[in-house]
């Protein structure tokens, strides 16, 4: 894999000066814009309770932006030399929460620390980036063990996050591997074979049968798309398969709480059960549709003070958002977030190394993730995953870690300017 011919060629292609001229100012700009608009939010939600969430939410977003201009200053080739001290530090926070960590909800996920409360899982999201920029860097793809070493390193922060239980922030690990993955040049057809992963648990649990068919042609394509070590790959590949198939069953009778279970079936259907599982998701459909155009007005939401949706500020800070700016709101918060994504992607093409352009992709799929899932989820066309909205819902460690990922991208801008002034 070669970035930096290709990277180059796009440079020229797409290079406007106008264009460039404020890449550091849509850093900026764009994440405390959506910061300032969900304190309305958070506000409005804790109407006449006397909670200051939102003022806590507007002070770690200040401190996060100091933040970014403290990373910006240092390239990040002088962190990689400590990614693997950080990786293990990681592994061994996480360790530490599922032992003697704070509990909430029902879930063990935060460590108390001089009276705050920490998630260890949101900076593992940020580790997980690093640790697979320099595990992916210059890799081809042609031995099999260029695909073993990041589904490795991604398996041990997921599967101590998703015993938590933590659904949400372990799916975003998967999208973070296969967004840096894809960008490092892994071929399509591995792609679908990860994928299809989650299509073979769904045969075992629903129709076995299947698997007769559905596993041949996996092996067949894995065949095929294997430049070296057909064989060894096709049978690592069909084994893999084999065993998610025998375990999907266990996995989701056994391991699965009842609540994970339900948010996951419930979404298709959720007037099933519209006093528990699929409560949120109704009213927050019914919430999003009362907003029409334009909104009943920031902290004006009648459903939102009524309390229709328990812990609002959070998970389903876009519900209110909805009622209270309409569609003309929702809009331009997609659009705000549209932008940020395409300069993040930009930055990552010019990016001067490897390293560094797959950093930025890491934190890109991490917030396209993010985006896509919690919007689903609020309008009824996903489960509820408990995933928040990047700078928008209410959560102190990841809105800091949000922050922190983007003054890593805000680096690897800096220093490709430098490459912009010499092509």
């Amino acid at each position: 894999m070669d970035f930096g011919r290709n990277r180059i060629s796009i440079l020229k292609k797409i290079r406007n000066k106008k264009n460039w001229k404020n890449v550091d100012l849509i850093i900026w700009i764009v994440p405390l814009i959506l910061v300032h608009l969900s304190c309305f939010l958070i506000a409005s939600t804790q109407r006449n309770l006397g909670v200051t969430d939102w003022y806590q939410h507007a002070i770690i977003a200040y401190i996060g932006s100091l933040i970014i201009y403290f990373l910006a200053q240092f390239p990040l080739q002088d962190i990689r030399k400590y990614t693997i001290p950080i990786y293990l530090l990681t592994i061994l926070t996480l360790l530490y929460v599922n032992f003697s960590g704070t509990s909430a909800l029902g879930a063990q996920r935060w460590l108390s620390f001089a009276g705050l409360y920490i998630q260890p899982s949101e900076f593992a999201k940020l580790t997980l980036i690093l640790i697979l920029g320099s595990i992916l860097d210059r890799k081809r793809f042609s031995e099999l063990s260029h695909l073993i070493k990041p589904l490795f390193v991604s398996f041990l922060p997921w599967i101590l996050v998703f015993i938590q239980p933590d659904l949400g922030t372990s799916l975003v690990f998967g999208a973070i591997l296969l967004g840096m993955l894809y960008w490092s040049g892994m071929p399509y057809e591995w792609a679908f074979i990860i994928l299809a992963t989650l299509f073979t648990g769904f045969l075992a649990y629903s129709y076995q049968f299947g698997l007769f068919i559905w596993i041949p042609i996996i092996g067949f394509l894995s065949y095929k798309s294997f430049p070296n070590q057909k064989k060894l790959f096709t049978l690592f590949v069909v084994f893999f398969h084999s065993l998610i198939a025998k375990i999907s069953p266990w996995f989701w009778e056994t391991v699965l709480k009842d609540y994970q279970r339900d948010r996951l079936i419930l979404f298709l259907d959720p007037s099933q059960d519209p006093l528990g599982g699929g409560y949120h998701m109704l009213q927050s459909k019914i919430g999003i549709g009362s907003g029409g155009l334009l909104g009943s007005g920031l902290m004006q939401g009648q459903l939102t003070k009524l309390k229709f949706i328990p812990e609002q500020h959070t998970d389903f800070i876009f519900s209110v958002l909805g009622e209270e700016t309409g569609f003309l709101g929702t809009f331009f918060v997609l659009f705000l977030f549209f932008i940020l994504i395409l300069r993040l992607i930009k930055i990552a093409i010019e990016a001067r190394t490897d390293f560094e352009s797959l950093i930025v992709i890491g934190v890109a799929s991490m917030f396209i993730f993010q985006i896509m899932v919690n919007i689903f989820m609020t309008i009824g066309l996903g489960p509820v995953t408990g995933i928040p909205l990047p700078f928008m819902s209410y959560g102190r460690t990841a809105l800091f870690v949000n922050f922190v990922s983007l003054g890593l991208c805000l680096s690897v801008s800096r220093r490709g300017q430098s490459l912009r002034k010499n092509l």
